[in-house]
């Protein structure tokens, strides 16, 4: 019986379209080719950074992230806020809660985003990332964090995320059950791999998930 509902953030609960665009003009690329680019990192298994080097070999992300911060220190830049949740997300959690299920944020995230999840006023019961855990997914030491936070058996734990690699198997492995996302590029790659019998639901979107769980 599962108890506790843990979610990833990127492609999950947030949509990452105006990040990646502003990252677009950033690096004075079209959008539409930074996207390719990323959803070939995605097709080949690449971390998401990689496209970054592809664009402008040799880039120092961090440095080019701070040099943002000065140059337009009040703009959203590489974060997200309240605009970005997906349309089905709040109403989505609402039912769930409502439904008796405890409700965890956890995913791999800088600082800041745990102040921006904060603001958006989630139906949730706690957010955590793995900025303030010091360990990122998918290492297990993550699902063991979700797993304490949680406070139930792993079996009782659903992880809902939008990839195998980092979600799906590495909570598996930590004896959790999974739910596959088929949202972001990675989500919809993924859903069509054979690993993704591994998960124990396949869903189209947190609203599909409420009424799989339903």
């Amino acid at each position: 019986m599962v108890r506790a509902l843990v979610f990833d953030v990127g492609e999950t609960l947030i949509d990452e379209t105006r990040i990646w665009g502003r990252w677009a003009d950033r690096l004075g690329v079209p959008r539409l080719t930074f996207m390719g680019v990323l959803g070939g990192m995605a097709a080949l298994d690449r971390p998401h950074g990689d496209a970054f080097e592809l664009i402008r070999p040799g880039i120092d992300v961090e440095a080019e992230i701070a040099a943002w911060r000065e140059e337009d220190p009040e703009g959203l830049r590489e974060n997200f806020d309240a605009e970005d949740l997906y349309p089905d997300v709040r109403h989505s959690l609402e039912a769930l809660r409502d439904a008796g299920y405890q409700l965890i944020v956890a995913g791999n995230q800088p600082p800041q985003a745990y102040s921006a999840l904060v603001a958006m006023d989630l139906p949730v019961d706690a957010i955590h990332t793995s900025a303030a855990w010091e360990v990122e997914k998918p290492d297990p030491g993550f699902f063991a964090k979700v797993a304490a936070v949680a406070g139930c058996a792993t079996g009782e734990i659903l992880y809902v995320g939008d990839r195998l690699d980092n979600d799906v198997l590495p909570a598996k492995r930590a004896g959790m059950r999974t739910a596959l996302l088929r949202r972001g590029p990675w989500g919809f790659l993924h859903a069509e791999r054979v690993d993704a019998a591994e998960a124990d639901l396949v869903v189209d979107g947190l609203a599909d998930l409420v009424a799989r769980l339903a």
